[in-house]
């Protein structure tokens, strides 16, 4: 609507000129609208892994015991750490490849230091109780590496982080000579082995992790942050958010995850291959991305993210009680991925990056 009033310094004639009605503000039923469809992407992979379990119990009356879904759980924890911490990097409009290496490198170099003398090559220089902080301490240092060079020096994560992997997968084997590392302590296979309240505490270390990022995206800045530069990073710095400091951090943690993923799966398969996480990366990716979250930064959650993962492991273990030979599972898996990504494009009417 335009009203006429008398604008005073339109003219001497006092001619009535069109003013504007002032903006209105944004209606309450447009955010409620866009944060329901913000949950509804969350949630979006809900009804097929229903779809799953509910095959999964026509094809085995083993599929639904305790025991089976606790293995899925188990067998999932430490990937589930991965995609965590992908998906944190992902969101800043970043991506790091190296993490499946970190996985293996971490408590490669906390075998090697604290296994005694002459088993695998262990040099026995520290107490087999450091091995924990030892391992985190090799993912912080990687993250702060990668960050660095694509921080400081400006140079593409993409090719960074591919250089990274090849180096890290070459000094585990250097360092181990491409053996396994066995006879590990009890402090490396204590959350790989230990249960909590009746529960693996591999599934709680991967839970409470989501939870507490969950938390801190939605509530804490630096969280937030992460959206803004991942949607417009020059934006973002003019709007006053440190956008390296947040890309230094979010390298640094993502790595030190990797690296905790790294110790789940050393503890749960009491050694240290020369291989470990050898090409846990895709699934990584593959999760991520059906699970919501963005390759081009800004857009996605952890919940979207954790469903992603345990949609995947859900599909292998049914195909497994189906009888299904291992080696279909990176093609029917592939399948999946498409399927879902089709499936979400059609339902919520845009394309998926």
């Amino acid at each position: 609507m335009i009203n006429e009033v008398t604008n005073p310094v339109a003219g001497s004639a006092g001619t009535a000129q069109p003013v504007p009605d002032p903006p209105k503000a944004e209606a309450p039923a447009l955010r409620l609208t866009s944060i329901s469809l913000a949950r509804f992407r969350d949630l979006a992979l809900i009804p097929p892994i229903i779809l799953v379990v509910v095959v999964g119990a026509f094809v085995s009356p083993s599929f639904l015991t305790r025991g089976n879904l606790t293995d899925v759980l188990v067998s999932m924890s430490w990937i589930g750490l991965l995609v965590l911490a992908e998906a944190l990097v992902l969101l800043a409009g970043k991506m790091d490849l190296s993490l499946e290496s970190t996985v293996g490198l971490a408590p490669g170099v906390a075998a090697w230091l604290t296994l005694p003398t002459g088993i695998n090559h262990g040099l026995d220089l520290v107490p087999p109780g450091w091995a924990i902080p030892i391992a985190l301490a090799v993912g912080v240092i990687i993250g702060a590496i990668n960050a660095g060079l694509i921080v400081k020096l400006g140079l593409n994560a993409f090719i960074v982080t591919l250089g990274m992997l090849i180096t890290l997968r070459g000094l585990l084997t250097g360092i181990s000579g491409g053996q396994t590392f066995f006879g590990m302590t009890g402090s490396m296979m204590y959350l790989g082995t230990a249960t909590w309240l009746g529960i693996p505490a591999a599934v709680w270390v991967c839970v409470v992790a989501y939870v507490i990022g969950g938390l801190g995206l939605r509530y804490l800045r630096s969280g937030r942050s992460l959206y803004a530069i991942g949607g417009n990073v020059d934006a973002a710095r003019a709007a006053g958010i440190r956008t390296d400091r947040t890309l230094w951090w979010v390298f640094i943690l993502a790595s030190a995850i990797a690296a905790l993923a790294g110790i789940l799966l050393s503890g749960h398969l009491a050694s240290v291959a020369s291989s470990q996480g050898s090409g846990a990366i895709f699934t990584v990716f593959a999760a991520a991305v059906i699970g919501g979250v963005s390759l081009n930064g800004g857009r996605g959650s952890l919940v979207g993210a954790f469903t992603g993962i345990l949609l995947l492991y859900l599909v292998q273990n049914v195909l497994t009680f189906a009888g299904v030979s291992g080696e279909w599972f990176d093609f029917l898996n592939g399948s999946v991925i498409l399927a879902v990504l089709i499936i979400t494009r059609v339902v919520a009417g845009r394309s998926r990056d």
